[in-house]
């Protein structure tokens, strides 16, 4: 005998709290990509001005440091329905 099978379609505001949780694991990624680029600056043969790339790279660092905090603003901390219990310190008696 089958299982009776859950709803297909998630609820909709665990479904988005679970793509900006996703979204704020990737930002560091995202982070360390972009702030690799400078090294590609000089590959056409000419030597790029290093202030241009230190303009990019805090203009980077500034916008990684909006985009988190506008994530951590979105994201609730209170669980919703199926989505995982956070846990809890457990006094020993």
């Amino acid at each position: 005998m089958r299982r009776p099978r859950g709803p297909v379609f998630l609820e909709r505001r665990s479904y988005r709290q679970r793509r900006l949780r996703d979204a704020a694991r990737m930002l560091p990624l995202l982070g360390a990509v972009l702030l690799m680029l400078p090294l590609l600056f000089g590959m056409d043969g000419e030597n790029p001005k290093t202030s241009v790339a230190m303009l990019y790279v805090f203009g980077v660092w500034g916008a990684m440091a909006i985009a988190a905090l506008g994530l951590s603003l979105r994201l609730e901390t209170e669980p919703g329905p199926g989505d995982e219990a956070p846990l809890e310190d457990e006094e020993a008696p």
